[in-house]
């Protein structure tokens, strides 16, 4: 009797017990296989940052690679305010400046700028490979003289009167009755001299700003900020434009020799200027 009792004790007491212990054991296992996911998920983002570093790291090294595949390049240009000029420290600055740098330092290409009269620094980059000339009006005659890297920027051909002229043109056969002026060797006076013009030309745009307030030229070509410009450093007095005649885009005229890879790289850089709003920061500091 008494054993009996004592089983029939021990069978409920087992019987509480058990389902306790059952459901502690399912909070241990539970808990651990929480402990388990979390290390599991610390594993997979170390591995995941890790490949993104090693990624990072290849991509950089892959750009110094290509970068240092290609020989230094020769950047030459010309006084042409305010796309490119000689600032008062002696540094070659303007709109197409800052964005030629831009572009050769995103792609750490190594380059040399020198600034110089703008007929040797066209011929130059004919003559010489790796050598690359801008601002470079891109005109049908010179397409396949060179490779190119463009739009730096565009530009606007104009004739420029004194504001107190009476001068009234609407188009470019009207304006053969005057006397004008333009730069030699510039792609604006080759242009009006295949339309027919003939032309006062000198060998330093400047020149034409005085000219003009002198009275010995009717109208100046050039281009729509160029021209005032130049008039303003030259003393001269308010000008008015005329006439609209050509709205061109400049770019960087390169060798034909120059390696297509490396101006693949340029103008795909540059495009990205474009997009990420550089262009628009760079000119908006010249405006």
């Amino acid at each position: 009797m008494m054993r009996s009792a004592y089983w029939l004790i021990r069978y409920r007491v087992c019987s509480v017990v058990s389902p306790l212990r059952s459901r502690r054991f399912a909070k241990r296992t539970k808990r651990g296989s929480n402990n388990v996911m979390r290390r599991l998920l610390c594993i997979a983002l170390l591995l995941l940052s890790s490949l993104s570093t090693v990624a990072q790291e290849a991509a950089g090294a892959a750009q110094d690679d290509a970068a240092a595949s290609y020989p230094p390049i020769a950047l030459v240009t010309e006084n042409y305010p305010p796309f490119n000029m000689l600032a008062r420290n002696g540094q070659i600055t303007g709109i197409s400046t800052d964005i030629v740098r831009a572009l050769m330092e995103r792609n750490q290409i190594q380059n040399e700028l020198s600034l110089l009269p703008w007929n040797r620094a066209y011929n130059q980059a004919q003559t010489e490979v790796n050598t690359g000339v801008y601002s470079t009006t891109r005109t049908e005659e010179r397409e396949s003289l060179f490779k190119w890297v463009s739009p730096l920027t565009e530009n606007k051909w104009v004739f420029l009167a004194m504001s107190d002229s009476d001068i009234k043109i609407s188009s470019l056969e009207e304006a053969k009755q005057y006397r004008i002026g333009a730069y030699r060797g510039d792609a604006t006076a080759l242009f009006l001299a295949d339309q027919g013009f003939e032309l006062d030309l000198v060998r330093r745009d400047e020149l034409n700003a005085r000219k003009l307030a002198r009275g010995r030229i009717d109208l100046w070509a050039t281009g729509h900020l160029l021209g005032p410009y130049l008039a303003k450093k030259e003393g001269v007095g308010a000008l008015k434009e005329v006439l609209t005649f050509k709205r061109t885009v400049m770019g960087i005229a390169f060798h034909p020799d120059t390696p297509s890879s490396l101006i693949d790289l340029l103008n795909s850089s540059l495009k990205e200027m474009y997009r990420d709003g550089s262009i628009d920061q760079i000119t908006a500091k010249y405006r």
